[in-house]
């Protein structure tokens, strides 16, 4: 029984280490600050443009930058006119549509 738990253990561990390195980094208005200074990502409102321009009449419901695999993606979600929500990833060095799903 032993052997079991000292497997389950380290198993437990492993997609504990796995899931820690996949798992995004939400970052702070300090950091978006400090990147957007250093011209290392857009402005968040020309991006939160680009996305609302896909959906005319849409309304923001929530923005965040997060840096995933060093790349910096704003995850916006937005409420389209039909009362969908959609979740929209942008790269936020370049402004390139990533991801555009319903959520």
């Amino acid at each position: 029984m032993k052997v079991n738990a000292r497997a389950c253990s380290r198993t437990a561990l492993a997609l504990l280490f796995f899931c820690s390195l996949v798992a995004a980094r939400d970052l702070d208005q300090d950091e978006a600050l400090r990147l957007r200074q250093q011209g290392a990502i857009l402005p968040l409102e020309q991006l939160l443009k680009q996305a609302l321009d896909r959906y005319p009449g849409a309304k923001l419901l929530e923005a965040e930058l997060e840096e995933k695999h060093d790349v910096y993606i704003y995850e916006v979600e937005l409420l389209t006119v039909e009362g969908v929500v959609r979740e929209l990833d942008l790269e936020a060095a370049t402004g390139r549509l990533l991801k555009d799903k319903e959520d």
